[in-house]
């Protein structure tokens, strides 16, 4: 015998005297999202808000199976980006090692990632004179902590993070011609997900790191980001406005962003070879044509760029 089961706002669902789903739930105004590579093989009517009706073609089963691919406990790199110099901040030292509220800006993140369940290790690729800051912070946490040299570019620290360079002695000296080098997978083989983060985001939110990872996990490359709030325009060489973009089309991208290791090794051969330079993650995948998923973040996500204004408009998103 089945149950009709009422949930507001307007969304019915069919129940059996088991309580399991049957094949077919009406769903409205609610947006379904289903991953291509599920396969589909009852049905579900799905109603979609302020656009034509769709059928769109699935199974019980299959979303079970979608809501069940979560992140395996030790099974995601971190790449924690921090070996910029800060140029923009005009202070003594970069940017990410300033200290916000008594502690430098790159342990924020360093302690979120930290404290995750999901991360088996944090690969930080910082100058070696600020190796310290990291290894006194540590603690009894379970990821494991690993360095690599910051490389000329964002593009090159990111790779020297998947690489085989680490430091062989904790007392290495920043003089990179004084240091001594050894050869060491950095990223784990057994990892499932790359998840790199840029240090000088101080204040991203757990719940956020949480959902681009499982998008990366169905997606193969996911990133976080917010829809554009300000009116973009593009314009030619001679600073003639050429056209105003929609910006319901436009996203701000912030980090993390999430990879899985194979996509981003064959996108760093593709770059590498091709000569092409990039300034985010999720690009080297894009040149490989494999799509990227775009997982809404928080609008608090800001970079430091000034501290003082970075305080302030961290205090008004609050």
């Amino acid at each position: 015998m089945a149950v009709i089961q009422f949930q507001s706002p307007f969304h019915i669902k069919s129940f059996s005297s088991s309580d399991s789903p049957l094949a077919l739930t009406f769903a409205f105004p609610t947006i379904h999202k289903f991953h291509p590579l599920i396969p589909h093989t009852g049905h579900r009517i799905c109603l979609k808000k302020n656009a034509k009706s769709r059928v769109t073609v699935c199974s019980a089963q299959a979303v079970e199976e979608q809501e069940s691919r979560i992140v395996r406990d030790r099974s995601v790199s971190v790449v924690l980006l921090a070996g910029g110099k800060g140029k923009r901040m005009g202070a003594s030292m970069p940017k990410q090692y300033l200290p916000l509220l008594g502690q430098p800006i790159a342990l924020y993140s360093f302690y979120i990632f930290s404290h995750m369940v999901e991360v088996k290790e944090i690969i930080v690729v910082c100058d070696p004179s600020y190796k310290d800051i990291f290894e006194d912070a540590k603690g009894n946490y379970q990821a494991e902590l690993k360095f690599a040299l910051p490389g000329k570019e964002r593009q090159d620290s990111v790779y020297n993070g998947l690489q085989e360079y680490g430091y062989e002695k904790p007392d290495i000296m920043a003089n990179e011609k004084e240091s001594s080098l050894t050869c060491v997978w950095a990223v784990d083989s057994n990892s499932e997900l790359v998840c790199v983060h840029d240090s000088a985001r101080p204040l991203v939110l757990s719940g956020d790191v949480k959902k681009v990872l499982k998008d990366g996990l169905l997606n193969g490359a996911a990133v976080l980001g917010v829809p554009v709030k300000a009116t973009i325009k593009e314009a030619n060489s001679e600073s003639f406005v050429v056209r105003t973009l929609d910006r319901k089309t436009l996203w701000e991208m912030q980090t993390p962003q999430v990879i899985k290791p194979e996509l981003l090794r064959k996108g760093f051969e593709l770059v590498n070879r091709e000569g092409l330079e990039v300034t985010d993650d999720v690009s080297i995948v894009e040149h490989l044509k494999h799509p990227v998923y775009i997982t809404e973040g928080s609008y608090t996500n800001i970079k430091v760029v000034k501290l003082p204004l970075f305080v302030h408009s961290s205090l008004l998103d609050a």
